[in-house]
């Protein structure tokens, strides 16, 4: 089956090493696109590629990979999807009835392969579109919570300054290099990590990554309006400016 392609999301380096060094093992026509290491990546590699095939693991920094194969469903909907998990026999149980393929961790060689005869043949397979509607129809899986408890309080840097900034009062945070910058109705403060590192600590009911470098808290959007192009704009209910967001997330705030 030559020019099948495929992306692997998996945030845990050693773990999408292994997982891309098997696939080409089991299936040497299988042309991997791009290696992702968060739900953001994935999401913009679907939109990007259109891969036939997507490995996505379902914990993420971000979005989960349950997140990223709904959007999947309006920028790739052709992409057939397997889940890489490391969830127990309930959500196994679960993924079973809906005829949904996963791969538990750690991947095994023999299930692997199992896995890529059946993507080989395209038997009863579901697309993305298909997937979504299957996952609805499911409910949520048992496992899915964070697996740390959300931040409440932010300790970051205003010049000279060091201040205590509740969660629940940021209105978005953006990427500055290495740094984050975090906004408020009040103004803005320096945050000395990086938004990949902060993304997991957040409470992912409350805030959504719109755009590579920013993340915004649903709570204090005004408005979202879409352009043409697919884009759109997010009006803040206590800032004046206003908040880019790209094309690929836009289908996370139609499934709101």
């Amino acid at each position: 089956m030559a020019d099948t392609t495929c992306i692997v999301a998996e945030d845990e380096r050693v773990l999408r090493e292994g997982l891309v060094a098997e696939l080409r093992r089991a299936w040497p026509e299988l042309q991997v696109v791009v290696e992702c290491e968060d739900g953001a990546s994935a999401v913009e590699a679907l939109a990007e590629h259109t891969p036939d095939v997507a490995f996505l693991d379902i914990r993420m920094p971000g979005l989960t990979g349950l997140e990223v194969a709904a959007v999947a469903a309006e920028t790739s909907p052709r992409t057939r999807i397997v889940f890489v998990t490391a969830y127990d026999q309930y959500a196994m149980d679960a993924f079973e009835r809906g005829a949904i393929d996963y791969l538990l961790k750690p991947v095994k060689p023999e299930r692997l392969d199992a896995t890529v005869a059946r993507l080989q043949a395209r038997d009863a397979y579901p697309d993305a579109k298909s997937l979504a509607a299957l996952l609805g129809r499911l409910g949520p899986l048992p496992g899915t919570a964070p697996a740390h408890e959300p931040l409440t309080w932010l300790t970051a840097s205003t010049g000279r300054e060091t201040r205590l900034i509740l969660v629940d009062d940021v209105a978005y945070f953006r990427a500055d290099h290495k740094y984050t910058v975090v906004v408020t109705a009040e103004g803005e403060a320096l945050l000395r990590t990086s938004l990949r590192e902060l993304l997991p600590r957040l409470d992912p009911n409350h805030f959504k990554q719109i755009h590579r470098s920013t993340i915004v808290n649903l709570r204090a959007i005004a408005g979202i309006v879409r352009d043409d192009s697919g884009r759109g704009t997010v009006r803040l209910k206590q800032r004046e400016e206003t908040l880019a967001v790209s094309q690929p997330f836009m289908p996370l705030f139609r499934a709101m």
